[in-house]
Parts: structure tokens; sequence; C-alpha cells
């Protein structure tokens, strides 16, 4: 464990903040119900964490499929918003985690490879967007997770070490993003990331309410 409290907080968004990984295996499965295939759990992992673009190659590379990402971007747009109307949640232990760390003044920021137009939409259904200090998306980065370049980014916005940043994710994509650029990586797996392997995690925590994410923050825990 860190002798040294994080200085700030990153969270990634999808499966995180909100059931959106859950909503996501919606979405792919009438894409592929419509051209004949199922949506797996083993696609899913492949999928999971990783920028949108390449995350539908990645679906259509597993298919072989004729369309193109931009056709299957521009369905995921028509098919998602009813989807999200209906369903999006935020995660449990998210609302209790964000205002003990506004009391605390620990800065706090979003690191997502899913795109800035998705994470506006879905932080303005909450009205969470002011309350983080940057949002960096898979535009602001070349190279997606597991690559560390998006918490590298974030560090730096911050001006703090990556050492002193706790970074929260629910992927093994994400939590190996964080682990290379040497953050406090805490894995928060839901349902659809259980099996996930989150080697070099600080912790795998239960949810964002867990007590070892507050103490690792050195913060009080909720009580529930």
């Amino acid at each position: 464990m860190p002798s040294e409290a994080p200085q700030a907080v990153v969270f990634d968004l999808d499966g995180l903040m909100f059931n959106t990984e859950e909503l996501y295996q919606s979405v792919g499965g009438e894409l592929l119900r419509r051209r004949g295939f199922e949506f797996t759990t083993q696609l899913l992992d492949k999928m999971m964490g990783r920028p949108g673009r390449i995350a539908l190659q990645i679906m259509i590379d597993e298919h072989r499929l004729t369309a193109t990402v931009d056709d299957l971007t521009r369905e995921t747009d028509e098919i998602f918003p009813a989807i999200l109307d209906a369903r999006l949640e935020m995660m449990p232990g998210l609302a209790q985690l964000l205002a003990t760390l506004e009391s605390a003044g620990i800065p706090k920021a979003i690191a997502t490879s899913s795109r800035r137009s998705f994470v506006t939409d879905v932080l303005r259904r909450f009205e969470l967007e002011p309350r983080f200090r940057f949002i960096l998306s898979a535009e602001d980065v070349v190279d997606g997770k597991p690559h560390p370049e998006i918490y590298l980014k974030a560090a730096a916005r911050f001006g703090v070490e990556a050492r002193r940043m706790m970074v929260l994710e629910d992927s093994q994509n994400g939590c190996r993003a964080a682990v290379a650029a040497g953050a406090i990586a805490v894995a928060v797996p839901g349902g659809h990331s259980l099996t996930h392997d989150f080697c070099g995690a600080a912790h795998v925590a239960k949810s964002l309410a867990d007590p070892r994410i507050y103490e690792l923050l050195q913060l009080p825990a909720p009580t529930l």
C-alpha cells in the first residue's frame, strides 16, 4: 500500500461510473443479431476498454462482417439513445465517493475510451461534468488502452507524478493501462469483467463503496 495518499483520482467511465458496459452488450447484440450472429462473452472481453473504433473493428474481424466501422458507428448512434433513456444508471458507491473526494479537496478527472460526445451526453443526464477537473476521451490520445498514454496525460494535466494518482478501472485493458503508467490502479470489476486479469492492481474492489478504496485515499469510509 502506498505510504502517501493519492493527490488525484481518475475515473474510467463505462462500467465503472455507469452501467454502460451492460448497455453496450445490448447494442452489440443488436448489431450482430441483424447480421445473424450472437454477441458472446469472449468477444466482449476482447472489446472491453478499447477505443470505440478499435472495438468495432474487433467485432468486424471476429465475424468477418462486410460492414465498416463507420457503418456500425452510425447504427450504434441510432440504437443507443433509447437504451440510455430507459436503462442508464450510476454504479453503486459513485455518488458517495465523488462527494467524499470533494469534501477532502482531492481533484478528480475522467479518462475513457469512449467518444467525447457520448461522455458529454451521459454526464449531462446526471449533471456531473462540472464536478471533474477535466475529461480525456478517445479523441485525446493516439494509442488507446491498454497503452498507458491516457493516464500519463492525466498525470501531466494534474501536475502530479503518476505514482501519486489513483486510477479506478473496471476492465483488464484499462487496468493494464493504469499499471503501465505507474499509477495506483484499483480494479472495480462488474459482472462483465469478474474473470479479467487485474495483475498489478493495488486492490480488486467489490464496488466503488469498498472501504479499501477509502483506505488507500486515507479517508474515512462511508457508513453503510
